[in-house]
């Protein structure tokens, strides 16, 4: 490719962590006439998904976990679609935006970093009742959710009914699962200092896993102390317990346990982009792109990939698990992004390039206001202190200085003013006033 005498085209697909920063370094090292670089995504945006739990819970404004991906991509062509098909063998890439229609992309050279969705399961109800939190419409959408039951259950004396619209019940305890668990029951439990008939006792907060314990990333140790924060709080865990249905909103539960609820937010697990089923690159059994140490697709020397969609060997477990992966998390994903753009840009420049090894740091959890839980290199930290590294953590992560000082003046207001506990519900349907006055 170095010796092309028009410029390399790279296409990313992709424009969450992975694809926005490995689009952002070769943009600051690629000359003009050496490459041009297309960035592909949905969103006009990168969102920051470890902030999203304090997006909804109000502690951090939504907008302020999202990167304007034209803000900061100012060398690179953004495209704002999905990617509907990928033919390497042709090397074209189709994309759909619903209101401009489907295009064709050519490239040289390929970066495939499209991410992850929610891992659904089978059960009946599910896909109709269940909300994830993946999104910033999600985080946003949650938010109001919530508040949305307090103001109704406030405005009832019905008690069957207050009880359901009361309930809210998270599967998965992840990560992702625990901390919208503990941010939004925080966030709700503040809330009922406005209502005169809603008190922290009246709500029912449950958290299903199907493990026989919560947040795997951490120690075991420190999973146990998880829990009994949780239950302290008086929030109901069910380890070794899954859902079996939640039709109507009705769930049910392995173990026989059964109640009425208006909310399920589903976080267990995800899967690798279902797109990629449309494509001729080479997958693993879990649906991702498989990949080298060098973060090179296997057998395709143009094409490259990072992230949860792919399947990169974990260095620093393969001498006790040959077929060990690295884990779909955000601590790779950060560190993957900067090996990827330095071996894209020595392959291009006829170098060699180094294979992805980043040994397990640990991890840190926020559980609520001033609450968390931290296992950072054998160091492991409970309540404030750990919350503390939580913050310090991500936002150190979260990408351009300026998000990083809207993110620290919203947590500066909240603490001075305290939350904003209101629900805009006009959010979830804009046009209903409109429709309504139009109909009259």
């Amino acid at each position: 490719m170095a010796g092309q005498s028009e410029p390399t085209r790279i296409l990313i697909l992709g424009g969450g962590y992975v694809g926005m920063y490995t689009a952002l370094n070769l943009q600051k090292k690629l000359g003009r006439r050496e490459a041009s670089v297309t960035v592909v995504d949905p969103q006009p945006h990168m969102t920051y998904q470890p902030f999203l739990p304090e997006a909804a819970a109000g502690s951090v404004e939504p907008r302020h976990v999202v990167a304007p991906l034209r803000r900061v991509l100012k060398r690179c062509h953004v495209i704002t679609a999905a990617v509907t098909d990928i033919n390497n063998s042709d090397k074209v890439v189709t994309v759909n935006n619903p209101q401009t229609g489907t295009e064709t992309l050519e490239y040289d050279l390929l970066v495939v970093a499209l991410g992850s969705v929610s891992r659904l399961l089978p059960i009946p109800g599910l896909a109709e009742q269940g909300i994830s939190l993946k999104t910033v419409g999600e985080a946003i959408y949650l938010r109001n959710h919530v508040l949305a039951k307090l103001d109704a259950a406030a405005n009832t004396n019905d008690e069957e009914l207050r009880k359901r619209l009361l309930t809210f019940t998270f599967v998965g305890g992840g990560f992702a699962g625990g901390e919208a668990l503990a941010e939004l029951e925080d966030m709700a439990r503040y809330a009922t200092r406005y209502y005169s008939n809603i008190t922290p006792e009246d709500m029912s907060w449950v958290l299903v896993e199907a493990a026989g314990r919560v947040m795997p990333e951490v120690s075991e140790k420190m999973g146990v102390y998880v829990v009994k924060a949780l239950e302290e709080r008086g929030i109901k865990v069910y380890l070794n317990t899954f859902l079996k249905s939640v039709e109507g909103g009705h769930a049910v539960l392995s173990d026989g346990t059964e109640f009425d609820t208006d909310t399920l937010v589903w976080n267990a697990g995800v899967k690798a982009n279902p797109v990629l089923k449309s494509s001729d690159l080479p997958l693993d059994d879990r649906g991702r792109v498989r990949a080298t140490a060098h973060l090179q697709v296997e057998g395709l020397p143009n094409v490259w990939a990072a992230g949860d969609c792919s399947a990169v060997p974990d260095l620093s477990k393969t001498e006790d698990d040959p077929t060990a992966t690295c884990a779909p998390s955000a601590q790779h994903a950060v560190r993957q992004a900067d090996q990827l753009a330095k071996n894209v840009l020595a392959s291009m420049r006829g170098k060699a390039t180094k294979e992805y090894k980043h040994a397990y740091a640990g991890s840190v959890a926020g559980l609520g206001l001033y609450k968390g839980v931290a296992d950072v290199y054998g160091f492991k930290a409970k309540g404030f202190v750990a919350w503390f590294m939580h913050r310090s953590y991500h936002v150190s992560r979260m990408p351009t200085f300026n998000r990083k000082l809207r993110i620290i003046i919203d947590w500066t207001l909240a603490f001075m003013f305290k939350r904003e506990a209101v629900s805009m519900g006009q959010i979830q349907d804009p046009k209903a006033d409109f429709e309504r006055a139009a109909a009259s």
